[in-house]
């Protein structure tokens, strides 16, 4: 029978997962793949504090580098995270012929073609499925079983925390910063929530998905990205659910013509739809592609054991290769007409803008001859609430508008007498139809 040996690089909240997984489950493993998947080497810089989980002392080590060139150990899996020492161990594994799993996003994100040609020139390969979504098997989908479709369009809803911020903001009608104490406090948000809140986690997320169904890596540092903190208020959920929507923290990619739209932000769905009724801190995914239309995953992002079983799973399915004696030379699809990220302000979408008025005759005049003056054509417009110190809140939605056209009527809106503050304004997407 054949014997593979596991290396697992930082022995944290996912590492401790994946330890109990393979000691715990090896028996199915076997089963399963007729392989002994065997965890030789846990490699930490604190190999001292309990996990939660029983490991041999003999497996424990703070020799990362030893790890990665023990000859007992065929696959390296790096946990560590961040782009640091993490880019190091993962090019010095692939250099010495050896597979890697990862659920490091952010390395990927940043440095994914690099990576992958290493990959490709050491004739290896880089398994990732746990980079994005968690449990939830969004990225073996689109490697593997939509390998043969062109893919339209995708939607993400792939941060659990600004999920469960955004749901309990609507249910309990509290501020941002109160709900995300409350996270905090259950675990939910980390004491610096910045990648999640601020949406980069998410960013980095959406440029690996948007390397698998489009066949390039997008430059990050390039894209458009707005997190939940700052952007709106709890009165905007109460606003979009009274129009029949929520708001969700989206990622948003589509193939348009030769190009690809892109983007990060607080986005209107409709509330009845698959993706507004994700709650809480699930995940979820929606593709289309040209054969199989609208396919959707749904689970949870994050955690120990989600995460953990995804990892595994890669682990698996890299010893599969290993004992067939085979690899796959290419980890990333390469689009043979490169494709161009659409510039934001020439993106086309629906939206829901809300300002704050004076409320007096001619104020909305002032506003819609300005809309009309820059090509936004309006939807809906709803005054809710009375006025505070003289002013109104008016919610517009309008109709499909380039974005520059719509930033520019804004810039002059908020320029007026007749309004105060700063606009919001959030984008509307239909995932599913």
């Amino acid at each position: 029978m054949t014997k593979i040996g596991v290396g697992i690089l930082g022995f944290g909240t996912v590492g401790a997962g994946v330890a109990k997984g393979l000691l715990d489950n090896h028996e199915e493993l076997l089963e399963r793949t007729g392989i002994d998947i065997e965890l030789r080497k846990i490699a930490d810089l604190d190999i001292t504090t309990d996990r939660g989980v029983s490991v041999p002392a003999s497996v424990l080590t703070t020799d990362a580098m030893g790890v990665i060139h023990d000859p007992n150990v065929q696959i390296v899996v790096e946990l560590i995270g961040g782009t640091t020492i993490a880019k190091t161990f993962v090019c010095e594994a692939l250099k010495a012929g050896k597979p890697v799993v990862t659920a490091n996003k952010k390395l990927l994100a940043e440095f994914g073609s690099e990576i992958f040609a290493l990959a490709r020139e050491n004739e290896t390969d880089v398994y990732f499925g746990a980079s994005v979504g968690g449990g939830i098997p969004i990225i073996r989908s689109l490697r593997d079983g939509l390998v043969a479709t062109k893919i339209e369009k995708l939607y993400g809803i792939l941060n659990g925390t600004c999920n469960y911020i955004l749901t309990a903001m609507e249910q309990e009608g509290a501020p941002f910063d109160v709900v995300l104490a409350k996270a905090q406090k259950l675990g939910f948000a980390e004491a610096n929530p910045t990648l999640d809140v601020d949406g980069f986690d998410t960013l980095h997320k959406a440029a690996i998905l948007a390397a698998l169904a489009f066949g390039f890596s997008p430059d990050i540092h390039t894209l458009p990205v707005r997190g939940i903190r700052g952007t709106l208020e709890a009165q905007d959920i109460t606003r979009a659910l009274e129009l029949g929507y929520r708001i969700k923290l989206l990622a948003t990619m589509k193939r348009v013509n030769d190009g690809v739209e892109l983007s990060v932000g607080p986005t209107l769905v409709p509330a009845n739809g698959m993706m507004g009724s994700v709650s809480g801190v699930f995940n979820a995914a929606m593709v289309k592609s040209d054969m199989d239309d609208w396919t959707m995953f749904y689970g949870r992002g994050a955690g120990r054991l989600p995460t953990a079983a995804t990892v595994v799973g890669d682990i698996a399915e890299v010893a599969r290769s290993l004992a067939a004696g085979t690899h796959r030379a290419v980890t990333m699809p390469v689009a043979s007409k490169p494709l161009a990220i659409k510039p934001a302000g020439d993106v086309f979408s629906r939206n829901y803008v809300r300002l704050s008025l004076r409320d007096e005759p001619g104020s909305l005049s002032t506003v819609t001859g300005i809309f009309s003056a820059h090509g936004v054509s309006i939807l809906s417009a709803v005054q809710r609430g009375d006025s505070v110190d003289g002013f109104a809140s008016v919610v517009f939605l309008t109709h499909e508008v380039r974005q520059s056209d719509l930033q520019a009527a804004l810039t002059e809106i908020e320029a007026q007498a007749c309004s105060a503050g700063t606009a919001v304004c959030l984008r509307i997407e239909h995932p599913g139809e």
